[in-house]
């Protein structure tokens, strides 16, 4: 069976946990506790050394960092429309798992650590980033239903997310837990429900 080493309060491992119920797939969840350091013993680093969740074990497949996971999920247990196999459409889902790993990472989940867990961060910096990515998400969001939605035989839209959408839905989700509201961002607040309405999705506190 596979197996999620996770956290609840972490957004990353949260994308991972949606993902698995989107694609009905049976799991077992292992707990680790940042607060104990759980995630920095000899054992768990055999399985990540840079100490970090997610990981996930599929047998003898082991793989870190949430983003690749997700890529990991939709290629084993997924289709075509989680993930396109031509260039051009994986292309274009691949540049939100950069930006969720890193403008989404580095802005509104950044000051969520920082009102959650007293995170020492440039928090100005980090909220000005948060609005600025909030920004261009509106405005892209405002023209389609999901980030990415790409047929990859015919090339023209369809009404599918990928996991680009489940890359960037957590922590722009869980925004309000650091002070930023989602008021201002119609197309995105849109989003967010046709998300929480796809089947087998789940939520987390704060979403």
């Amino acid at each position: 069976m596979i197996q999620l080493y996770d956290t609840k309060l972490s957004g990353n491992c949260y994308k991972v946990r949606l993902m698995l119920s989107l694609l009905g797939l049976e799991y077992k969840c292992v707990p680790i506790a940042l607060n104990k350091g759980e995630h920095k013993t000899e054992e768990f680093l055999k399985l990540n050394p840079l100490g970090q969740l997610p990981v996930l074990r599929d047998g003898d497949v082991v793989i870190r960092d949430a983003q690749a996971i997700l890529v990991y999920l939709a290629r084993r247990y997924g289709s075509e429309e989680w993930l396109p196999t031509q260039a051009e459409p994986m292309s274009r889902v691949m540049q939100w798992l950069s930006v969720a790993a890193n403008e989404i990472q580095h802005g509104v989940a950044a000051v969520r650590k920082h009102f959650l867990l007293n995170a020492e961060i440039d928090l100005e910096q980090a909220q000005k980033k948060a609005h600025q990515t909030l920004q261009i998400l509106d405005k892209h969001l405002s023209k389609r239903l999901w980030l990415e939605c790409v047929d990859a035989e015919r090339l023209a839209a369809r009404h599918h997310p990928t996991i680009a959408d489940v890359a960037c839905f957590p922590y722009v989700a869980l925004a309000p837990d650091g002070k930023i509201s989602l008021e201002p961002y119609p197309h995105v607040v849109g989003w967010i429900e046709r998300i929480k309405q796809l089947p087998g999705y789940v939520d987390m506190s704060g979403v």
